[in-house]
């Protein structure tokens, strides 16, 4: 496989732009008054997706293009063989472009989030939740957005790690002094979370750092970077220690069961924006971490624990269904629905077949809209009502039909109905998953039938039946949320009908993966390393 693009450096900087776009932006942001705040992030997030959707069109999906494109590598920390080192292949490129889409949407639908108390006189002394001025949010907004560009373009591990560790610090401050209810509780239990897997997988980079020093394919030299490394041979005992630092790092990312308990208390905690974006596109860092490290660095360690993590993906399904079902807050039960979700996508992962592959990589990019039009038109409802509880609700649907119409198509994606984006993306990952794991498969439909339930039960429920008196009068979606929600609602649809554009850039990022490991040799043979840390059992 051709894993490394044609020439590092070559030609405009795409990705260093993309990214670096945002950051300016949250510089400007943090020095000007505060009613500039929102427009100014606004305008930013706009022109960074006007530069990800020409640099998409540069993408070159034919069968001789490289497999990593739009690369840059320059030294860092030349000492450790620290580089900055950016690229991206289709799976990168497609989860780019979904954050870049979602952050103007969010900023949209954010507008009035982090407005608080009174404004006490002066040019910036508007200030909200903790003190904190609303222009802080959307400043963390910017800064996040860079870290998760960064996170799907690094081509260096020390890179991807830092990248990793530092979009936690923005997320917490947005749920822990923008959030609402107990939010400091769930910004800190998620930052704990989160920061207990990175050191298992700091761990990791380190002795992957240590046995490429070792390794003749590297020239005896430590390095991060990862086309390097996926040409250095392990034992098969260091494979399975160094997918574990990896994959449980990412697992809690992710969120997989059992390691998901800090999800729904974070997604109830957070303003609506801040949910989306960390339901929609930070908790894909884990399953695209899985693709790109576990499988392509560590092959043997991925063959070896994938029964285990085929029965915690299915118990992901399955448990976050049922207790989705159960829920009496909108929020909550939408973070449940994402656990469930993200079981597939890991099943579509650990299937290790094509369909399952791009199944999993487009399930990413719609689980991240059919979502986040959820989460974003739940939100609304709440700032109307004043309340997530589902019980305060009903009749919905006679005073705000547009509200309603448009909850009820993100809705009927969240289960998957045919026609819409998510069907797609399930029926692959169900179909690469029957070709070799029948059983787990079997499982799996049940997730289906669940969604259908909890999906179905929470739309009647707040949307038919009697008027609430307390949803009486309650206005239905003014031009900024419209603008919002409806290119979610309107991508859902296309997706839906018509997927291949997006799956023409995935295939052959797949493909190029499956050809390195898709054989159950556990092993990638290299011509001039040996196996290093041990024989071979």
């Amino acid at each position: 496989m051709n894993l490394v693009a044609a020439a590092a450096n070559s030609g405009t900087p795409w990705l260093t732009v993309a990214g670096g776009i945002p950051l300016l932006g949250a510089i400007l942001v943090a020095l000007l008054p505060t009613r500039l705040a929102k427009v100014t992030t606004l305008l930013f997030t706009l022109v960074d997706l006007v530069w990800v959707i020409v640099m998409a069109t540069q993408f070159n999906t034919s069968g001789s293009a490289p497999t990593f494109q739009f690369t840059e590598e320059y030294s860092w920390i030349p000492q450790f063989g620290v580089h900055y080192a950016v690229g991206a292949d289709g799976i990168a490129l497609v989860l780019i472009g979904m954050t870049a889409v979602l952050m103007p949407v969010v900023v949209l639908a954010s507008w009035h989030d982090a407005d608080g108390t009174v404004d006490s006189g002066g040019t910036n002394s508007r200030t909200s939740r903790g003190g904190r001025s609303p222009k802080t949010y959307f400043a963390l907004m910017l800064v996040l957005d860079t870290m998760l560009i960064g996170t799907f373009a690094a081509t260096d591990v020390f890179l991807f790690y830092v990248f990793f560790e530092a979009m936690l610090i923005p997320m917490y401050f947005m749920i822990g002094s923008f959030g609402v209810g107990p939010r400091q509780y769930a910004a800190v239990k998620f930052l704990l979370y989160s920061l207990l897997g990175g050191l298992l997988m700091l761990v990791a980079v380190i002795a992957l750092y240590v046995y490429a020093g070792q390794s003749a394919a590297t020239g005896h030299h430590g390095t991060f970077i990862f086309y390097t490394l996926a040409h250095v041979a392990l034992s098969s005992t260091v494979q399975k220690w160094m997918f574990l630092g990896f994959f449980i790092a990412f697992a809690i990312k992710a969120p997989l069961w059992p390691f998901h308990t800090w999800l729904p208390d974070a997604a109830a905690s957070a303003q609506p924006g801040a949910a989306v974006l960390m339901l929609g596109v930070m908790d894909k860092v884990g399953t695209f971490g899985m693709i790109r490290y576990c499988l392509e660095l560590f092959p043997a360690g991925f063959h070896y624990f994938t029964p285990l993590i085929l029965v915690l993906s299915v118990i992901s399904i399955i448990y976050g269904a049922i207790v989705a079902i159960g829920q009496t807050s909108m929020k909550r039960l939408i973070g449940y629905t994402s656990i469930s979700h993200f079981g597939f996508i890991v099943l579509g992962i650990f299937a290790l077949t094509s369909q399952g592959q791009s199944g999993a990589t487009l399930y990413m990019v719609n689980h991240g809209f059919a979502t986040g039009a959820l989460f974003l038109l739940a939100g609304f409802m709440i700032v109307r009502r004043g309340s997530d509880k589902i019980a305060d609700y009903g009749g919905v649907q006679r005073v705000a039909p547009v509200l309603a119409g448009l909850f009820l198509v993100a809705g009927l994606a969240g289960l998957s109905l045919p026609g819409l984006s998510t069907f797609v993306s399930e029926f692959l990952v169900l179909v690469g998953t029957f070709s070799r794991y029948k059983v787990a498969g079997t499982f799996a439909v049940a997730g289906i039938i669940l969604a259908a339930i909890y999906i179905l039960w929470m739309y009647q429920r707040t949307m038919n039946g009697p008027t609430a008196e307390a949803v009486i009068g309650m206005p239905d979606l003014h031009p900024m949320e419209m603008f919002a929600v409806v290119p979610l609602v309107a991508l859902i649809i296309a997706m839906g009908v018509y997927p291949k554009p997006v799956l023409d850039v995935i295939n052959p990022a797949v493909r190029a993966t499956m050809s390195q490991v898709g054989s159950h040799d556990p092993v990638p043979a290299h011509p001039a390393a040996a196996p290093i840390g041990g024989a071979q059992p």
